[in-house]
């Protein structure tokens, strides 16, 4: 199977603090990895590196064989296959539900408007949010500015998409609409990158979960694995942690 992504050696501080401390896994096409672990662990720094939101101080990312982490790399170019779907949705809030699609298609992909508004409405339908594209970010629900923002990245039509905590900032009745909607994409064969707790998304999607802790990978396996055996104690307690919060997944 084809690599999308190869993450080699990946460090990272910000002045004294060490955050990522050498991170290396690929991603294969078609692929769903969960990255999980306590706050401060370096997970969205992991993100954000993979698409020079932040610049690594060491290391390599490789999307298809070629060098994002590069000095003469083509940062805007290769932007525009890493989707990205942000904890609190950074959506333009003067601009419409459909223009929030589009803007990117027309700014950066340069497509015509009508090819531009054509491939919007096939991403936001996939959403389920067709019936609210003439409405402002203000006007949406938390998880209807996320399920747009999901939207924004899948219209790209992106190598890989990641996902930052996609349902942190979103009240408790509002998480599932949104994890319906990864649900079903994964399922279709969307090749992600996903960093969230939510354990019952990764038991049915994920073909493997990273846990990382003070910028290591601590342990990486199966969602069996993990909800079974895990091997490192430090894992057994962040998922007895999450089971204490959230509840069993068996229940």
């Amino acid at each position: 199977m084809t690599t999308v992504l190869e993450i080699k050696d990946i460090w990272k501080a910000y002045g004294d603090l060490q955050v990522l401390k050498g991170i290396s896994f690929d991603l294969k096409e078609k692929e769903v990895k969960v990255v999980f672990g306590p706050s401060g662990s370096g997970k969205s720094t992991l993100l954000r590196c993979m698409n020079m939101l932040d610049t690594p101080d060491k290391g390599e990312v490789l999307l298809r064989g070629e060098s994002v982490t590069a000095q003469d790399a083509d940062i805007d170019g290769l932007r525009t296959r890493i989707g990205f779907v942000f904890q609190s949705f950074n959506l333009f809030s003067h601009l419409k539900a459909l223009d929030n699609v589009t803007i990117g298609l027309e700014k950066v992909l340069k497509l015509p408007r009508d090819e531009a508004v054509e491939r919007a409405h096939r991403a936001i339908d996939h959403v389920k949010m067709s019936n609210w594209i003439e409405h402002y970010p203000a006007q949406l629900s938390g998880g209807q500015q996320q399920r747009i923002g999901i939207a924004r990245a899948l219209a790209m039509d992106p190598d890989v998409i990641l996902f930052d905590e996609p349902t942190s900032a979103l009240d408790p009745e509002l998480i599932g609409e949104v994890l319906q909607v990864m649900l079903d994409i994964a399922k279709e064969g969307t090749t992600m990158i996903v960093v969230t707790h939510e354990m019952g998304f990764a038991r049915a999607v994920s073909q493997e979960m990273i846990f990382m802790d003070e910028g290591l990978i601590v342990e990486k396996g199966t969602p069996n694995h993990f909800f079974q055996e895990p091997k490192t104690e430090r894992a057994r307690r962040f998922l007895k942690r999450l089971e204490v919060l959230y509840g069993s997944e068996d229940e």
